[in-house]
């Protein structure tokens, strides 16, 4: 098959825009994992897209990453609704400046919305687990930050996942009535592995 030149152009460019995850040891593979159900609105949508694009872009963040042992960190960001709906909408890049953290900002904010149907939580950690070995880089932590508006309503309803996903310790972020239970699908999670 014969390579034209606009084909050239682009493999090139690709390669230059969103470099892949290529170190060897990171500080941290960081999973960004967010629902897209029908219940998250195209202002709360993008409200989210904007916000994680804002904190990987932080001058405090990039501060925090360049202080790391290994000076970088590995991010990928995915999208899940229901229980066949996940979808990897910025591959992992290992981000360890300003410039990267920029590609993966602009990334973000410029891919399409992937879903708008049920709320599959296990699902979406499932297939969050997968990425894992996708990365190309090794780090003493791996963390999936689980964000979410809604209640499982498709497929199993596990919330640490299903399968051979094994959660070790689980971080939650969020508030909740004193003496009452989370309801899952309204915190943002963030498990470490």
């Amino acid at each position: 098959m014969r390579k034209t030149p606009l084909a050239v152009l682009i493999a090139g460019l690709m390669i230059i825009v969103a470099p892949p995850a290529w170190a060897a040891t990171v500080d941290l593979q960081l999973i960004l994992a967010a629902d897209v159900s029908i219940s998250v609105d195209n202002d709360e949508f993008r409200l989210q897209r904007d916000g994680y694009a804002a904190a990987i872009t932080n001058p405090a963040v990039l501060e925090a990453i360049r202080r790391g042992p290994n000076h970088a960190i590995a991010v990928t960001f995915i999208e899940w609704s229901g229980a066949a709906a996940q979808q990897v909408v910025v591959d992992w890049m290992v981000i360890r400046d300003g410039e990267v953290a920029k590609v993966f900002a602009d990334a973000l904010r410029a891919a399409p919305r992937s879903f708008a149907g049920a709320t599959a939580i296990g699902a979406g950690i499932d297939f969050a687990m997968k990425q894992f070995p996708r990365s190309g880089v090794d780090s003493p932590r791996r963390v999936i930050d689980v964000s979410g508006d809604g209640d499982n309503n498709s497929g199993d309803d596990h919330t640490n996942g299903t399968g051979d996903t094994s959660v070790t310790h689980q971080e939650r972020s969020g508030r909740c009535g004193a003496g009452r239970q989370p309801r899952v699908g309204r915190l943002v999670r963030s498990l470490c592995l």
